[in-house]
């Protein structure tokens, strides 16, 4: 059985002639609050912390061990860099977090 993936219908601009608001169809982008904080952990002082998407970088690579993330511990300002998972990427993503695609060169 082959799934049916439905997208949304959006009322965009004002009403026709006929009264009728014009559809839109297709993906809807879905707003980010600014609230989102993700917990985090230092490898060097061992500080436990929330940091906004802003202070969060997410690099995705070719290969696991190019796809990473990396922010600077607010508590000892050391420069973190751990590897994000599929899981880890769709989160990051998701919250609003500015990505980097690396491309290898021939």
């Amino acid at each position: 059985m082959n799934p049916t993936y439905l997208m949304p219908a959006v009322r965009t601009g004002p009403p026709t002639a006929t009264g009728a608001t014009p559809v839109r169809t297709g993906p809807v982008p879905v707003p980010v609050p600014a609230a989102v904080r993700f917990r985090a952990a230092c490898p060097d002082c061992r500080g436990r912390f929330e940091l906004a998407a802003g202070a969060l970088r997410l690099a995705i690579g070719a290969t696991s061990r190019t796809t990473f993330y990396t922010f600077t511990c607010p508590e000892c300002a050391a420069p973190v860099r751990k590897p994000a998972g599929e899981r880890i990427i769709e989160l990051l993503t998701g919250g609003g977090v500015r990505t980097l695609r690396l491309h290898a060169t021939p």
